[in-house]
């Protein structure tokens, strides 16, 4: 796991679409996993900017999402799929025959989530997963508890989750309790993941999911044992980090990264 810790919100943004573009580029047809929520709505922006002004290419690009609500059609406004279409899809030339998200309103959920593995798995596995972390450490919905080498599957929705996410919903008693989820274990099949975390509300949880001990109680502590994992925060979010002085150093001096340090100085 790499962590590089950005000077504010928007240069952590930026830079994290820059590895998504830089991938695109590298290889068109790449397998992309997708996160939804209010920290990749400027992501997406980015995106579709690079798009429209420098003719970054999504034509050939495969999408499956990490989660969709239960009981929600792709039409109704809080459904993941509106989402997608809203912040990206309808923004770029993506062929939406090639973008995919579990359908929340099948009658039979193990069938569903059987049939999402087989799409990844015939689409030849996920090239880069984009992810972002929930304020008790989940990633998609793999809430507390959730198995390490779990799969895709319907969730039961905590508490927390709820009372976070309904203030989204024009009636909030209407949000869904069940979620369609890629698994811990499923993410983890990706060949490379990227998380992107800002705000001072993701510092706790942020440090005990990179710097703590691996946990079910924590999904995104699973990211540890991934073998190509880099974690872009602010510094608001990154406030907690332990280790920041050696992240920093990291970002200064390996040449991995010494392409984008021009562009996004520290």
């Amino acid at each position: 796991m790499q962590i590089i810790i950005q000077k504010d919100r928007e240069t952590a943004v930026a830079l994290a679409a820059a590895l998504l573009a830089d991938q695109l580029r590298l290889k068109p047809n790449s397998v992309l996993g997708l996160a939804t929520g209010r920290t990749m709505e400027g992501l997406y922006a980015r995106l579709a900017e690079m798009h429209r002004s420098a003719g970054l290419d999504f034509s050939l690009a495969v999408t499956f999402n990490l989660d969709e609500y239960y009981g929600l059609p792709p039409t109704h406004p809080n459904s993941y799929r509106y989402y997608m279409n809203q912040h990206l899809f309808n923004r770029v030339n993506i062929d939406l025959r090639n973008t995919h998200l579990p359908r929340g309103t099948t009658t039979d959920p193990q069938k569903e989530a059987r049939r999402y593995e087989l799409l990844i798995k015939d689409a030849g596995g996920i090239d880069l997963q984009v992810l972002s972390i929930g304020e008790s450490g989940h990633i998609g919905f793999n809430e507390p508890l959730s198995a390490m080498f779990s799969r895709t599957r319907l969730k039961a929705l905590t508490a927390k989750t709820v009372e976070q996410n309904s203030p989204l919903f024009e009636e909030p008693e209407a949000m869904p309790r069940f979620a369609f989820t890629m698994g811990v274990g499923t993410i983890l099949e990706a060949a490379r993941c990227l998380m992107l975390v800002t705000g001072p509300e993701k510092a706790a949880i942020i440090a005990k999911a990179t710097e703590g001990p691996v946990t079910s109680m924590i999904s995104a502590s699973a990211l540890q044992l991934h073998p190509d994992c880099t974690v872009i925060t602010d510094a608001d979010a990154g406030a907690n980090l332990e280790q920041q002085e050696y992240y920093h150093w990291i970002y200064e001096h390996d040449p991995q990264w010494e392409p984008y340090r021009a562009l996004f100085p520290r």
